[in-house]
């Protein structure tokens, strides 16, 4: 039995030398079609892990007070306008809200495009400055790499220091120890206390290029109108966690002067809420990849069957040849159904690393984290093997049914 499969494989891998163009384009249509699948499931394997990652360094016992709800209006739906959250507003609160066992953070983006000196160097305007207090950090999931946090009394007493993303060790200090550096931003000094660790960039954010300073030196430098403030609220234990949100909100109505029957005019968000919306949304994401690459594939193993099918109508004297020597129908079905097994199997091993390739090469230029994608592996060995199987039954069944007498007739 065993001796007859091998017999097999070799006259398959005859037959595909034999035919090698055919066998070249057969194995691209395939890999066209694995290469689709595991491209994007890679490449959304890669999205999920960052923007997961990113949410989940904050915490599961964390939330966040904002201006609206993180979710999905409904289009035909009047959407209500909540006021921005100022500094009066996080200052009330903050000064309010005394849940124990809690710790506030408040913070605000002053800009986007500054410029950072250092001595004769600078960097293109593209750093991003926030003003932070001492509970930042703790509350978004940070650590400081080299140097020291914020204290209390760095942002009390305005002291003009700053803790500066991993990307400036690279170009501005790429030759030197950043800590105790002074800097220049817009013409204010900072002395550099900390060096972030790198924590990468999503969706062209990048948190590697951004400098951190204390809240009130900050707003001395962005006096803008209609700032928007964050308010992050992180508790020592989960189990507090209810307690602390309700807590919260009610402290954050009585600071806008709602009445009890008043909405709310701001969002909560939890972190780990946030983290199960995203995987609700790649599952979409996921099943809309199925489908794409399930279409694709049908395309593909239609053209396999029929060019299978080609292939027995050529080799029909082959085909009567064989079975006048004996040749059972299972032997003759068998080697035409490997034969389509292993071009299948070729396409996909093809496919998975040019989908490899192109999915990853999509995840590093979104600056997302690539990690090998077994699921996409898996999906289509099977998918490639599956894909074999269906296009290879019937010319088989077709190649086994050949009539001896008319197949040697066969011109």
């Amino acid at each position: 039995m065993f001796s007859l499969f091998l017999e097999n494989v070799r006259i398959a891998l005859d037959a595909i030398k034999g035919q090698l163009l055919r066998t070249i384009l057969t194995v691209l249509i395939i890999a066209i079609g694995i290469t689709a699948l595991v491209a994007i499931l890679t490449f959304l394997g890669a999205l999920e892990k960052t923007i997961t990652g990113d949410f989940a360094s904050m915490g599961a016992n964390t939330f966040t007070l904002q201006r609206y709800e993180f979710s999905t209006r409904n289009n035909n739906q009047r959407e209500k306008v909540n006021p921005i959250i100022s500094y009066r507003d996080v200052r009330q609160f903050k000064e309010k809200f005394e849940y124990p066992f809690s710790n506030t953070a408040i913070s605000f983006t002053g800009t986007r495009s500054a410029e950072v000196r250092y001595e004769n160097e600078k960097t293109d305007p593209e750093v991003a400055v926030l003003g932070v207090n001492e509970n930042y950090l703790k509350n978004t999931g940070t650590s400081v790499e080299n140097g020291r946090d914020f204290t209390f009394f760095d942002v009390e007493n305005n002291n003009h220091v700053c803790l500066i993303g991993a990307d400036f060790s690279k170009n501005l200090f790429k030759n030197s120890d950043p800590i105790q550096k002074i800097i220049s931003i817009r013409g204010v000094k900072f002395r550099v206390v900390g060096v972030l660790e790198s924590k990468g960039a999503t969706f062209r954010n990048n948190q590697d290029l951004r400098v951190l300073i204390p809240l009130q030196v900050a707003r001395s430098m962005f006096a803008l109108p209609n700032i928007n403030y964050s308010i992050s609220v992180k508790v020592d234990d989960k189990q507090f966690l209810e307690g602390a949100q309700d807590e919260a909100i009610v402290t954050f109505r009585n600071v806008r002067g709602l009445n009890p029957v008043e909405e709310n005019n701001f969002g909560l968000e939890r972190s780990d809420d946030l983290i199960n919306r995203i995987a609700n949304i790649t599952g979409y994401l996921y099943w809309a990849a199925w489908i794409i690459s399930v279409i694709t594939i049908l395309g593909s193993s239609i053209a396999l069957m029929n060019i299978m099918l080609v292939s027995v109508t050529e080799r029909t004297r082959e085909i009567g040849v064989r079975k006048a020597l004996g040749a059972k129908k299972h032997t003759i079905s068998g080697q035409f159904f490997l034969e389509t097994v292993l071009i299948g199997q070729l396409g996909g091993v093809l496919g998975i690393f040019l989908g490899i390739l192109v999915g990853g090469l999509a995840a590093s230029l979104s600056n997302f984290q690539f990690a090998i994608p077994w699921l996409a592996i898996v999906a289509a060995v099977v998918t490639s093997f599956l894909t074999a199987v269906v296009s290879g039954s019937y010319p088989a069944l077709k190649a086994a049914k050949q009539d001896p007498i008319e197949s040697l007739r066969y011109e």
